[in-house]
């Protein structure tokens, strides 16, 4: 095991009914003019963002709003809220909504103390160094955003997709009650499952020795996934399986099942492309990058790979041809997916093998390598890109 040093201060209020207490956790956390930042749609027709600012008026707690986020969050809509919060004097941003609502918020925290344009955090130009407190009203088991210092956004103009990091922007606590995605249609919920998976896989598939303790738990993660994912598609109400999802998300995402290993991050980064490019669901994306990415590493280390099909997906172990285990389970995965409604390769994502060029020039590798479980060149991404567009179950 690596050294490593773990870092969460987020606070998780999570339950039935827990939004209500937002106005009152503001206060605790020192907020005293926020920006509530949300979708739209489900928040305002379920009545969540009426509750949550009603909380806020009980606290005594004033606030402007600011809303349209859309998924793959936009640079635009973060311009905009980075200009009111320094007109209204902003001091905290309440995000009522998913990963992108949160991500979108992350980016204008980050943008609102910098002098300079807040696309140089995405484009590596600048180093998120602080940021205006952010917290989070979660309505998607998803991106695990309300508890990372993560966030990624789309440039508008030239649909690149970005991501960012910093401790400084990981949540001062996230409201996380179940209830909320029950009215998540099924295709979203699914989505949100293929992206816990990922977030754990890219953790998982790692070349660090003697990791027994986060393999343990990234496979209960996983195991987890497999087990409740089914179950809330089948009966969108079944609370307890949505609580066991939610708290997945989050634990798929603080990096608490990825300290002292090295990670990867090549699928979401190739992801990226697709949902940058075709405006698709990232978790619709991820299901369709992921399996392929493992066909084509898997030679790399297939006991690792045989370990997932047998620990998480139960396959029998062939001791002979360890191969054979690791296809086997890759097999499951995709299954597991299709089952859920997702799309597993280009045609039933909507993407076209010949734009494959310009994905992998979108991913502007050019001659150099990334990844962390096995280095990929853009040849390599292409043929990656390749297996998805042709993927069967």
């Amino acid at each position: 095991m690596d050294n490593f040093n773990f870092y969460s201060p987020t606070e998780f209020v999570f339950g039935r009914g827990r939004e209500n207490e937002a106005g009152e956790l503001v206060k605790k956390h020192g907020g005293s003019k926020v920006l509530v930042h949300f979708g739209g749609g489900s928040a305002v027709r379920s009545g969540l963002l009426d509750r949550v600012t009603a909380s806020l008026d009980k606290a005594g707690v004033p606030y402007v709003s600011l809303g349209g986020v859309k998924p793959n969050p936009r640079d635009t809509l973060v311009y905009e809220g980075i200009e009111l919060c320094r007109k209204e004097n902003v001091d905290f941003i309440l995000c009522v909504g998913g990963g992108s609502v949160i991500d979108s918020a992350k980016a204008i925290a980050a943008g609102v103390v910098y002098d300079g344009d807040f696309w140089d955090f995405y484009s590596g130009k600048a180093v998120i160094e602080k940021a205006v407190p952010v917290a989070t009203v979660l309505t998607i088991a998803a991106a695990g955003s309300e508890g990372s210092g993560d966030t990624v956004v789309t440039q508008e103009s030239t649909g690149l997709k970005r991501g960012a990091g910093s401790n400084a922007l990981r949540p001062r606590f996230s409201i996380m009650n179940p209830e909320l995605t029950c009215t998540l249609p099924a295709f979203q919920t699914a989505c949100g499952a293929a992206d816990i998976m990922a977030h754990v896989f890219e953790r998982y598939f790692t070349n660090t020795q003697e990791v027994e303790i986060t393999d343990r738990l990234c496979e209960a993660v996983l195991c987890t996934m497999v087990k409740e994912a089914p179950r809330v598609i089948a009966d969108p109400n079944n609370y307890e399986a949505r609580a066991n999802i939610m708290w997945a998300g989050t634990v798929a995402h603080t990096n608490i099942v990825g300290v002292g290993r090295s990670q990867d991050w090549n699928s979401h980064n190739i992801e990226h492309e697709l949902s940058g490019l075709y405006d698709v669901a990232h978790g619709a994306g991820l299901a369709v990058i992921m399996p392929s990415w493992m066909e084509f590493v898997m030679p790399h280390n297939p006991m690792r790979f045989a370990q997932m099909a047998t620990r998480v997906f139960g396959c029998a172990m062939n001791f002979e041809n360890p191969e054979a285990t690791a296809m086997e389970g890759i097999r499951c995965f995709r299954r597991f997916l299709k089952e859920l409604g997702l799309p597993i390769n280009f045609a039933e994502l909507g993407a076209k093998e010949e734009d494959i060029p310009v994905l992998v020039e979108k991913l502007g590798l050019g001659d150099g390598r990334t990844g962390g479980f096995v280095q990929l060149s853009s040849e390599d991404v292409a043929q990656i890109y390749r297996i998805a567009a042709r993927a069967t179950v």
